[in-house]
């Protein structure tokens, strides 16, 4: 199976068959979790749970590592939250981002790493954690702060499957950032603060080498809104560098957070060449092919 193919089948797992995974609907995060678990025990990686509580319930972040060859005690982390907020199915936000995680798993699996990547499925990211400490992924970052671990960075996947031909299909927190960057939602983006600059400058570089899809990228400060709206955000409250992979969310989607948020909505071929350009990304920091 394909990339593409292999993408469309875990999102419509996820948002079809599984459906709405909010906080509230503990049956199906289980079963959300339950399919993760097995996709990445299907390639080879052995699951470590996290378990973290909120409201009386108990959640599970779920980590996949490929450990290192040569510098195993430096970790990238690559991560996705597989909850949705109440009343969407959310085929982009975020079952694409888990799909693509997978994916990269998937191709990684066959790979001798120099360094250890870490795949990391976050119970729970949107309302009412969203940017507090009960996020599954704030769970995680403090949890390797308080191992002292190497962490080089973390890239978070958050939408990446919602593209956009038509003119003035794209927007911007700012007015004047339609002067600099692109009207039509064509193209996917790697957004961080301002101290994960060299970071992503890095991993843009090397997508920009190995993939034709357009990439925008921006760092800025926090104030500009959406610039740190998912888990990177945990992992720079820790001082780690960190970014979001994403096609933008509300800035192009207009199913964001929608009933409609489904699975035909979304470009799998695009969303392909996103996972392909991560993936001889991951390779420049350090992988070595048998």
């Amino acid at each position: 199976m394909d990339t593409a193919a292999y993408l469309r089948e875990v999102v419509t797992v996820l948002s079809q068959d599984v459906g709405v995974r909010s906080f509230q609907d503990m049956r199906k995060i289980e079963e959300a979790e339950h399919y993760i678990s097995s996709e990445f025990n299907s390639f080879g990686y052995h699951i470590t749970r996290q378990p973290f509580y909120f409201f009386g319930n108990t959640y599970n972040n779920l980590i996949a590592e490929r450990v290192g060859a040569s510098s195993p005690g430096k970790v990238l982390v690559v991560g996705a939250h597989y909850d949705t907020v109440r009343g969407t199915p959310g085929a982009d936000d975020n079952a694409s981002g888990v799909a693509g995680m997978l994916a990269l798993a998937r191709i990684l699996a066959g790979k001798r790493l120099a360094r250890t990547v870490r795949f990391a499925a976050f119970a729970l990211e949107e309302s009412p954690v969203y940017r507090t400490e009960s996020m599954g992924s704030y769970h995680y970052a403090r949890s390797l702060k308080e191992k002292d671990e190497d962490v080089e960075g973390m890239i978070c996947l958050e939408m990446i499957g919602f593209f956009s031909d038509q003119k003035n299909s794209q927007r911007y927190p700012l007015p004047l950032m339609r002067l600099k960057y692109p009207m039509t939602g064509n193209f996917i983006s790697m957004v961080g603060t301002t101290g994960s600059r060299s970071f992503l400058r890095g991993i843009a570089s090397a997508f920009r080498h190995a993939v034709d899809l357009p990439l925008v990228t921006l760092n800025a400060p926090s104030i500009v809104l959406g610039i740190d709206f998912s888990d990177h955000w945990s992992f720079s409250k820790f001082g780690y560098n960190a970014f979001m992979v994403t096609d933008t969310a509300f800035y192009r989607n207009p199913h964001y957070h929608e009933p409609t948020d489904l699975p035909g909505t979304l470009d799998y071929g695009r969303a392909a060449q996103v996972v392909e350009g991560l993936a001889y990304a991951v390779a420049t920091l350090g992988m070595q092919e048998r």
